[in-house]
């Protein structure tokens, strides 16, 4: 009995001793670490580069908001004598592309295909001029002269508180004349009644209320004639 209790004390000891001295465990296991505990211990952040002598300072920003260029000048030619059309293109060749036509005739038309038209004024005159210039050409159509005058300029002019004197003025004159509420009719003077369906195309003959008379808001007639006709 005294031997059974013996080895068994003594196989206790054995068991108690292995367990106090276990192996290092260096394997893939979880929780495994390499080197010290970070548990606990303050991070400290790597030092910054220290910057080089030679190195190169950055370049300045593009400056924005700045103004644009000013509007060179040009010569600009002579179009008296020239197509409407070729007249143009000349302008816009030499540097000038605001460009607006008239009647030169004091018609009112307007230039709807400008290889029909030639160039009879222009505005301002030949010479050097800053290309954002406003060039204004007075025409007239292929088979009509040029007259003495450019009539077309300044456009029809307003009629005030009087009637004006429409005689021998084209019928879309006194529609751009007179306010535009105002009620105008017109018919032919001749004895065929003819429809005036192009008012650019006649001229007037006689007008009711007569040149003078106070404008206050009444209709407005007129008889006319086409342009080339002699008024009754």
């Amino acid at each position: 009995m005294r031997r059974t209790v013996t080895a068994l004390l003594a196989i206790t000891a054995a068991l108690g001793l292995s367990a106090c001295d276990p192996k290092d465990s260096t394997g893939s296991g979880s929780g495994a670490t390499s080197g010290p505990s970070a548990a606990g211990a303050p991070s400290q952040a790597a030092p910054a580069a220290a910057p080089t002598a030679d190195a190169a300072p950055s370049a300045p920003a593009p400056a924005t908001g700045a103004p644009a260029a000013a509007a060179g000048t040009a010569v600009l030619p002579n179009f008296v004598g020239m197509g409407l059309q070729s007249a143009q293109d000349t302008a816009q060749g030499a540097g000038f592309f605001l460009l607006t036509s008239h009647d030169a005739l004091g018609r009112d038309r307007n230039q709807i295909l400008d290889r029909n038209w030639k160039v009879c004024t222009q505005n301002p005159a030949p010479g050097s001029h800053p290309t954002g210039t406003r060039i204004d050409m007075g025409a007239v159509k292929l088979e009509e002269n040029c007259p003495t005058q450019d009539q077309g300029a300044n456009g029809p002019a307003k009629a005030g508180s009087t009637m004006p004197d429409f005689k021998g003025k084209a019928v879309s004159v006194v529609r751009d004349s007179l306010p535009g509420n105002t009620s105008l009719s017109a018919k032919d003077a001749g004895p065929k009644n003819r429809a005036v369906l192009v008012q650019s195309n006649w001229q007037v003959c006689g007008q009711d209320p007569a040149p003078g008379a106070a404008l206050a808001g009444q209709p407005v007639s007129v008889t006319a004639v086409k342009f080339g006709e002699t008024c009754p």
